[in-house]
């Protein structure tokens, strides 16, 4: 669906599973950056109601997203730690083209099309690959979830340009998404 050129190894949910109180931690993290990004997203569309309309459904559901992983950690005793830097996402920011207005919404929307991708294949390998059964049925779920969100920012994306410029920078954001991707999947995190 997503066409990610790199999947992730699945020995990546070993690591995750090793230290389930880290990659709780970095996840609900986050949910809660995934939540500012719609909300700043708003911020730079007032003209388009539809957009405006999806995208505060989209940031209540990060918000729910969020508040459901800390549940987790408190149910299970863990620390809820500090925020966690995002190198992968920093990376992904590097690429975003800083054109007309209109360049920059769409390579924004891009940008959060890229992550609920990433996303949505790392909850899958988790889903198929941890022993915590909690944790499996909750990352299904999720996993269902970003996908949607995939759909949403990628669509708009094209509502607003054309489509063959999105779909042809979309292959862009691919390609270079799988050079980043290279350098992770070795730590305790959704996107490390």
């Amino acid at each position: 669906m997503f066409k990610l050129r790199l999947l992730t190894d699945p020995r990546w949910a070993n690591i995750a599973e090793s230290n389930l109180e880290e990659i709780l931690t970095d996840h609900a993290w986050c949910e809660q950056k995934a939540t500012t990004n719609a909300i700043t997203i708003i911020t730079m569309c007032p003209e388009y109601p539809e957009i405006v309309t999806e995208l505060l459904k989209i940031a209540q559901e990060e918000l729910e997203h969020f508040q459901m992983v800390h549940e987790i950690i408190k149910k299970r005793g863990y620390e809820f730690g500090r925020e966690r830097k995002d190198d992968y996402v920093g990376q992904l920011f590097k690429f975003i083209v800083q054109g007309t207005r209109k360049e920059y919404i769409i390579d924004r929307m891009l940008f959060a099309a890229m992550i609920e991708a990433r996303s949505c294949e790392r909850f899958r390998v988790l889903t198929e690959n941890i022993k915590d059964e909690e944790l499996k049925t909750f990352y299904k779920e999720l996993m269902i979830s970003e996908a949607g969100h995939y759909t949403t920012f990628i669509g708009f994306a094209r509502q607003l340009g054309n489509v063959e410029e999105v779909n042809q920078r979309w292959e862009e954001w691919l390609d270079y998404e799988a050079e980043i991707i290279k350098s992770y999947g070795k730590k305790e995190s959704i996107h490390g």
